[in-house]
């Protein structure tokens, strides 16, 4: 089992993260002697969902600041009900992990108001592989622990892809109609990475416009994807303002649009690297605790910085390349964000998949896991 960066909670939390990433592992190595109900079991589902009470009347036992384990709590969402009443009569405390936010936040559900915290779990991150990562192979298959330990990765994404199908669309109800969701899924995978086109999406897959937004909020609800927001600078500079969405790991985006069993393409690389490199991002902010949202930049002229970042001390602004060779044209984007943020107010990275750092002018260009090194020892993001 991989040394995991997610902190030890303290209270009750709800833990979300997509399928596979490691979470049922990781409650039952960190937390051996907790009661856990694991709602997978349709049995101890059918059980909870026709006696919620049950619940309470199996924990009410416990002493007072013991753990309770519900997994994939969104299944029955009836259950937080007991869950707040064990919070505050007994002080019990619990882990509550799910792979879907989306019964959860848009069926009344009772939310604990505050009883219990709210994190994520990722991926495998580089420094939980203690940075020792073959790019071209985390480009292609992604991060999930399977697909890094496992001896057939493209056997297992491939299934990954039909399970989240099968029990997160099928099993929840999501949508009346999944083959069209499965066509909107292939198209917008292959355009993962990229500003968002509803229109065109919509008219590659069939459905309609309304159809492909309620479908991207499916993949948001449900964690396999992500919105990148386009930053808005209050200049006279005109800015493209429409989103990226980015799928949260390279291998299952790679999955999706059914092209595993080929090399990437040279148009598929950059993305590619954009979502691992947006997966790093994000995952440290989220297990550092530090609240920073993440942007991009573009204007109309298609002047362009991939990732901008405003920290308690500045804005961060970095570019992505999957040249091995840093060239001045690059730059272009970097230097003039700094002109419109103010140049003292800006650190700027070049990240690409050369072997040598470079200081070029103002920018500090970097492999990409001499860039990770400096985000994981807290020199990127502070």
């Amino acid at each position: 089992m991989y040394a995991r960066l997610l902190p030890t909670p303290s209270q009750s939390v709800f833990l979300f993260g997509p399928r596979g990433t490691g979470k049922s592992t990781w409650l039952r190595h960190r937390f051996p002697t907790a009661l856990t109900y694991d709602l997978l079991d349709t049995g101890e589902a059918l059980r909870l969902t026709k006696d919620p009470q049950a619940l309470y009347r199996e924990l009410a036992g416990l002493p007072s600041g013991s753990w309770a384990v519900i997994d994939e709590v969104q299944k029955v969402p009836a259950l937080l009900d007991e869950v707040h009443r064990l919070i505050e009569s007994h002080q019990l405390r619990f882990l509550l992990s799910g792979s879907s936010a989306r019964k959860l936040r848009r069926g009344g559900t009772n939310l604990l108001a505050g009883r219990a915290i709210t994190t994520a779990m990722f991926p495998l991150v580089s420094s939980e592989l203690s940075f020792k990562i073959d790019m071209s192979r985390t480009l292609i298959h992604g991060t999930l622990p399977m697909a890094v330990s496992g001896d057939d990765p493209e056997g297992y994404l491939r299934t990954y892809a039909e399970t989240y199908l099968d029990q997160e669309i099928r099993a929840e109800a999501l949508t009346r109609n999944l083959g069209a969701f499965t066509r909107f899924l292939e198209v917008a995978a292959r355009q993962n990475g990229q500003i968002t086109n509803a229109a065109g999406i919509a008219r590659d897959a069939g459905v309609s416009r309304h159809t492909v937004q309620n479908h991207f909020e499916i993949l948001v609800d449900t964690l396999l994807g992500f919105w990148l927001p386009a930053w808005k600078l209050k200049s006279t500079t005109k800015q493209v303002q429409h989103s990226k969405f980015f799928f949260f790991d390279c291998g299952v985006a790679r999955a999706l649009t059914g092209r595993l069993p080929y090399p990437p393409t040279p148009e598929e690389m950059g993305p590619l690297l954009e979502t691992f490199i947006l997966h790093e991002l994000r995952s440290y902010l989220s297990y550092t605790g530090r609240n920073y949202a993440l942007h991009f930049w573009r204007t109309y002229d298609g002047t362009e910085v991939d990732v901008l970042c405003e920290t308690a001390t500045g804005f961060v602004a970095v570019e992505i390349k999957t040249s091995a060779r840093w060239e001045k044209r690059f730059n272009r984007g970097l230097h003039r964000i700094r002109e419109e943020l103010g140049a003292g107010n800006t650190t700027s990275y070049g990240v690409y998949l050369g072997e040598r750092p470079a200081l070029w002018d103002d920018i500090h260009v970097l492999p990409v896991l001499d860039f990770l090194k400096r985000l994981w020892d807290g020199q990127v993001l502070r």
